[in-house]
């Protein structure tokens, strides 16, 4: 089966490659306008290849780990970062992006958010990250203080903490006609900040294999992107003033 595991992957990596480049295109470009519902269609469109191409790779290294990944040796652990924890980053990337088309689809139907099949997508990213978070709290307790299975906890809790937020958003009353735009944004800027984390722990196995699963490695993207969340969020919504209904 590696012979499949390879086609997935270079699927993934394709995709990938324009996920990175189409973000920024959508966050460039005027919001709302032709050109960003372009470049945000071809990001989405990239986003859902690259995860559903993740969940093949990691249905196969759950079954197979060694034999997917033939230079490593420990078994149980790489089942877990290359198995457990691949599959529900997959589903990760699909609810936010999800989340984040169905916010602007449904921006005068707020009700239609609780559609069932949104509510099934938010709830399996959940349970994903529960056995996320049990594997790596196992992990953690059979080798030691070290960076895979703390890696493992730290995204599985933000996962329970990135559904969390938007079950609450789904089961509120929007304050204003105008709330699922930061929603929207924030959405897909943590899928674009999840896919360049996925770009650079790629990277790190290749050129650094002992830092591919550092914490703070991986936090670089998280930090980049927040600034960018919180910028348009200040823009949006500046303080101690509320934006007029369109």
């Amino acid at each position: 089966m590696p012979w499949l595991f390879h086609i997935f992957l270079a699927i993934h990596v394709g995709a990938g490659v324009v996920a990175l480049t189409s973000f920024w295109g959508a966050v460039l470009t005027r919001k709302g306008g032709p050109a960003h519902r372009r470049w945000g269609f071809m990001f989405s469109a990239a986003i859902y290849t690259a995860a559903g191409q993740a969940l093949g790779m990691g249905a196969l290294s759950l079954v197979w780990p060694l034999a997917m990944h033939p230079q490593l040796t420990d078994e149980v652990l790489y089942r877990g970062m290359f198995g457990t924890m691949m599959v529900y980053l997959g589903l990760l990337a699909i609810s936010m992006t999800r989340y984040g088309l169905v916010m602007v689809s449904n921006r005068r139907d707020h009700p239609g958010n609780r559609h069932w099949s949104m509510l099934a997508v938010q709830g399996g990213t959940m349970l994903a990250a529960g056995i996320c978070l049990v594997h790596g709290l196992y992990l953690l307790d059979r080798n030691g203080p070290v960076m895979e299975p703390i890696l493992m906890v730290m995204v599985a809790l933000l996962g329970f903490g990135t559904s969390t937020t938007y079950f609450r958003y789904i089961f509120s009353t929007p304050a204003s006609p105008r709330a699922y735009i930061p929603e929207h944004f924030k959405a897909m800027v943590a899928t674009g900040i999840a896919a360049y984390t996925a770009f650079l722990s790629v990277g790190l196995i290749e050129m650094f294999p002992t830092h591919a699963f550092n914490p703070a490695i991986w936090a670089i993207p998280t930090m980049f992107g927040m600034a960018i969340i919180i910028h348009y969020l200040r823009q949006y919504r500046p303080a101690g003033k509320t934006q007029p209904a369109e």
